[in-house]
């Protein structure tokens, strides 16, 4: 059995979690693992002096049962049953690929995970259109005043930044203000160009 995995890094509000199932419906046996899903209780998750909880950093979340969940998913790729949206002549030879996307906002920070991944994509969006976004959701726990400007935004920066000073991370950066259909297009394309290759 061969696998591929896709890692989905975005800013906030970048479009990730909704091009990730497009994606899943899109391609071969597909997967998604989102990092959302392994947030520690509000109770567990430490609060800086200014009283903001700091969800976006790794250590509000369990990163090694996320860890643990992808790998066993590579021991067993669970396969979803067939594609229903683009012609089986597609895949015809990609009958035995498993496709991994895993989706979320801190994830080529961690270790652990960086020896996995076939493709890495980042979606980033401008301050002004990031806050917008922010600011149409409903958060549980709910967004204090000034949790934006105060602890989200200067994570996403200094994420960012690590990631682009480290010269051996191969990161495709994708500009979140494009359409959904530009994106996703763009993103198809990859990965079959990628699974491809796998298969050369």
């Amino acid at each position: 059995v061969n696998f591929i995995q896709f890692f989905s890094n975005s800013v906030t509000n970048g479009g990730k979690t909704t091009l990730a199932e497009k994606l899943k419906n899109m391609l071969p046996n597909c997967d998604i693992i989102s990092q959302d899903d392994f947030f520690k209780p509000e109770t567990e998750v430490e609060t800086d002096e200014h009283g903001f909880k700091l969800y976006d950093v790794l250590d509000a979340l369990y990163m090694d049962e996320m860890v643990t969940s992808i790998r066993n998913w590579m021991e067993s790729p669970a396969s979803p049953g067939a594609v229903t949206e683009e012609p089986q002549s597609t895949y015809d030879n990609l009958k035995d690929v498993y496709i991994l996307i895993v989706e979320g906002f801190l994830l080529y920070n961690y270790e652990p995970l960086n020896e996995l991944w076939n493709r890495r994509y980042f979606l980033t969006l401008p301050y002004e259109e990031c806050k917008r976004r922010r600011s149409t959701r409903v958060y549980q726990p709910a967004d204090t005043p000034g949790y934006f400007d105060g602890h989200v935004w200067p994570m996403y920066l200094k994420y960012k930044n690590e990631l682009e000073e480290n010269a051996s991370m191969q990161v495709d950066y994708l500009d979140g203000t494009k359409s959904q259909e530009e994106l996703l297009s763009y993103l198809y394309s990859d990965i079959i160009q990628e699974l491809n290759k796998l298969r050369e």
